[in-house]
């Protein structure tokens, strides 16, 4: 399946006419990320359109403001359900981002950086 037609498959996806629009880089990170998992075989486009439709659903009416979050969700739910992570990794990644946001100056870009891996200078 071309890239165009994995987009027009996808429900709901905000874009504009060259594709896709993000209004964050966590977005386009998330976007970047599903794709890699499923051109690497870990789950196919079908399922992955599949569980975003069915989080889309779960989650009822939307002015589309929150698609990406529910993009996120359809991740961790199939990353889960692939177990390409367990729920331990996920909520301490999820803590770890949550202190890495709070401790970063006003105005500074968050540096996320996992636990054991430091920033060569």
């Amino acid at each position: 399946m071309s890239q165009p037609e994995r987009l027009a498959a996808l429900p709901s996806l905000p874009r504009d006419a060259d594709g896709p629009v993000f209004a964050e880089p966590w977005q386009a990170q998330a976007f970047a990320l599903t794709l890699q998992l499923c051109e690497a075989g870990r789950f196919t486009w079908s399922e992955w359109v599949e569980t975003l439709s069915s989080v889309l659903r779960d989650a009822g009416p939307d002015d589309g403001s929150r698609y990406y979050e529910h993009w996120l969700t359809a991740l961790e739910r199939l990353s889960l359900g692939k177990s390409l992570t367990d729920r331990a990794a996920l909520d301490a990644r999820t803590r770890d981002w949550a202190e890495a946001y709070r401790t970063t100056p006003h105005g500074q870009p968050v540096e996320f950086l996992p636990k054991g891996v430091s920033r060569e200078t």
